[in-house]
């Protein structure tokens, strides 16, 4: 039981102060669930988020769904994904109704381009360690300069970028026997 309310509040901690959407959360979820909690690993947490972007639903709700979900079986998922969305609901709740009144606001636009601004960077940082924990050799380093090329070049699917990438990831594998 202990264990379940932890996910809880540690995912409603999360989802409170996360603007920006799941690519926001990296950072926090890496320091919390790896660093503070070690619930998982740097590459579990990756894995997790390639996943999560694969699958239907939000990437923050689905890599909850995973830690709680490895942390304490499928209740813990559930437990984890309600946490993360707890304080989006009520908050997107309370502002639904004054957001129309004061959206047109100046201070309103400019605080939200600080905001977006500042979840820039959170995500820059966030790739930063993943790049540094996803490169590992150099094999590794040309998927990476092959997915990168090939997102700025044509608009795919990023489901079909890991599934391609995973592949790659495989192949490249076999070979090296």
């Amino acid at each position: 039981m202990k264990i379940l309310i932890d996910l809880f509040i540690t995912f409603a901690k999360m989802g409170a102060v996360t603007f920006g959407g799941g690519y926001a959360m990296l950072p926090i979820l890496q320091r919390e669930i790896v660093e503070n909690k070690h619930w998982g690993t740097d590459e579990e947490l990756a894995d997790y988020y390639a996943i999560g972007q694969c699958t239907p639903g939000v990437i923050a709700v689905n890599v909850a769904t995973f830690i709680g979900r490895k942390t304490a079986g499928n209740l813990g998922g559930i437990i984890a994904t309600l946490g993360v969305v707890f304080p989006s609901v009520v908050i997107i709740s309370l502002l639904a109704g004054v957001i129309q009144a004061y959206s047109s606001l100046e201070w309103v636009k400019h605080a939200f381009s600080g905001i977006r601004v500042c979840v820039c960077v959170l995500i820059f940082n966030a790739v930063i360690k993943l790049f540094s924990k996803a490169i590992i050799d150099a094999k590794t380093l040309c998927i990476y300069i092959l997915v990168l090329a090939a997102s700025f070049m044509f608009n795919i699917s990023p489901v079909v970028f890991v599934i391609l990438a995973g592949l790659a990831g495989i192949i490249l594998k076999v070979i090296a026997r």
